[in-house]
């Protein structure tokens, strides 16, 4: 295809054909926003006052680079939001292995390949073409890898709006997506945003299993399950580790509890298909996985990041949490020695909860 000089383009030709293009590359949704984010700054600037950020330092540190896009790619004009089914066809159902305390449940978002890895080519593949249409032109694509608001640009965008628990909502498509973008200098025309649907429901306010989300729009990540099972790298508070349940990695319960996922849509990516059974897994066995058997197994995947260490920690506060009988017990001891003080601490708790209850007896002064 001829290249055609930008300041000669069809702007709005082209955003038509971006949309076609990003279509077809697999993405379910696609659209173009300002950078505007004038309102967002303000309320995520208040969030951090609040420290419902928690260990999170890297949604603080980068300033309002953060909020404002031209500051973070300088040039930038316009950002292209995408958005990506995920949700893998065969998985098991969640409120199944959620009820079945011996199982173990890993957000649905985790258990095939990395998304990181398939959006951000995905993302390279759309810039390449409209490079090919218009010529060389700024650009930066990001997929949950950078300073960057994405909820907020992609509703701006018209690929939703934010939801009472933060996450975006579409009407055709629930929340079970993936989110990336690409920064441009290309003056395209933007979409209007959809001003949301949530009306006077809170069941995801209601089902948070810590209360996390401490108003509508407002989450304390601090007790966030997704927080403490993977954004947390020390201790889990003690008095939130009953209430994280069978959940090792990241939390689903607002997903789930909201009425608009009935129309969350089944993903086509083979890359998303689930892995090692993971969906369905037993806690005692991967609790015996050994780390070569981790990294093994977690190759190209998004809990791979966590570090074996971490994955213990947080089977061993599900295996506390776990029904007793003798396997679960026994493979609390078997880590019990374990060389990381992490590991050992989180298990020493779980093997306390399987102790036997102390009965106290009262004397009534009754003879018998």
């Amino acid at each position: 295809m001829q290249n055609v000089a930008p300041n000669s383009t069809d702007h709005a030709a082209l955003a038509a054909r971006i949309k076609e293009w990003g279509m077809a590359l697999g993405f379910q949704a696609v659209g173009i926003s300002d950078t505007d984010l004038a309102a967002a700054e303000a309320r995520h600037q208040q969030w951090l006052a609040h420290g419902y950020h928690g260990a999170m330092d890297y949604m603080a540190k980068h300033g309002i680079k953060r909020s404002r896009p031209a500051e973070l790619v300088p040039g930038t004009q316009r950002v292209i939001s995408l958005r990506m089914d995920y949700t893998p066809p065969k998985a098991a159902d969640s409120w199944k292995v959620l009820r079945d305390g011996e199982r173990a449940f890993i957000s649905r978002y985790a258990l095939g390949r990395d998304y990181h890895k398939v959006l951000r080519s995905r993302l390279e593949q759309l810039a390449q073409k409209i490079r090919a249409q218009v010529g060389t032109f700024n650009y930066r694509v990001f997929t949950d890898s950078a300073p960057v608001l994405e909820v907020e640009l992609a509703a701006k965008a018209n690929l939703g709006w934010r939801g009472k628990h933060t996450l975006l909502l579409s009407r055709e498509h629930g929340s079970w997506f993936f989110l990336g973008e690409i920064y441009t200098d290309l003056p395209l025309p933007v979409d209007v945003p959809d001003p949301g649907h949530c009306g006077t429901c809170t069941r995801c306010l209601d089902i948070c299993p810590t209360q996390a989300i401490v108003a509508p729009y407002q989450l304390d990540a601090r007790r966030c399950i997704s927080y403490l099972t993977i954004e947390l790298k020390g201790s889990v508070p003690v008095e939130l580790r009953p209430l994280i349940g069978n959940r090792i990695y990241g939390c689903d319960d607002c997903q789930l509890a909201c009425p608009w996922n009935r129309f969350g849509k089944m993903s086509a990516e083979p890359d998303f298909a689930v892995r090692h059974g993971l969906d369905n897994a037993s806690l005692t066995n991967l609790f015996a996985w050994e780390e070569t058997t981790f990294k093994e197994r977690f190759s190209g995947s998004a809990i791979y990041r966590i570090g074996y260490e971490q994955w213990l920690r947080n089977l061993a506060v599900a295996l506390g949490n776990a029904p007793h009988n003798s396997a679960v017990v026994g493979a609390l001891q078997n880590r019990a020695q374990h060389s990381s003080a992490l590991v050992r601490e989180h298990v020493a708790w779980a093997l306390q909860r399987h102790q036997p209850k102390q009965v106290t007896r009262i004397n009534t002064g009754n003879a018998e």
